[in-house]
């Protein structure tokens, strides 16, 4: 049974690997002029294809006004564009454009990049015993109700 000075210790390695992976993920994105919900919606369309707005909110979980501001934000730097949608002319599609796809591929290499720098020495059986473990404890945060609201996602 462990006690407590390794739950700190556990603890404790997970708060600095968080604090090193953001501070590494804010500066990377800010590279391209991104925030992390910006680049959060970029990621969407990428796995989904081109979505309406309210189609958009729902899979970033956060309000319609919320991602007006992320796609106005989007548009003006010209990674995304707004376009009729083709069965309901009441919505509009919001699409990646060249330049938003481009930025999208890079972050894809990055991730890529990073992944081999962390685990690419490491035996496969550790590495998905990493993955399991990340996935209880995700699991276990999930199921204590932490998770971030609509009204707390930074634009």
């Amino acid at each position: 049974m462990i006690g407590a000075a390794q739950y700190a210790a556990a603890l404790d390695r997970v708060l600095a690997l968080v604090v090193l992976l953001d501070d590494d993920m804010t500066r990377s994105l800010a590279r391209d002029g991104l925030t992390v919900s910006r680049a959060h919606l970029l990621w969407e369309l990428r796995r989904q294809g081109p979505l309406t707005q309210r189609a958009l909110a729902d899979a970033l979980s956060v309000s319609a006004r919320n991602v007006t501001g992320l796609v106005d934000g989007l548009a003006a730097a010209g990674l995304v564009s707004r376009e009729a949608h083709p069965s309901d002319r009441r919505a509009t599609l919001v699409t990646p454009t060249a330049h938003g796809t481009e930025v999208v591929r890079a972050m894809e290499r990055d991730q890529e990049t990073l992944g081999r720098l962390l685990f690419a020495d490491m035996p496969p059986e550790r590495v998905a015993a990493f993955i399991a473990t990340l996935d209880e404890i995700l699991g276990k945060l999930h199921a204590a109700g932490v998770t971030r609201q609509p009204e707390e996602q930074p634009s």
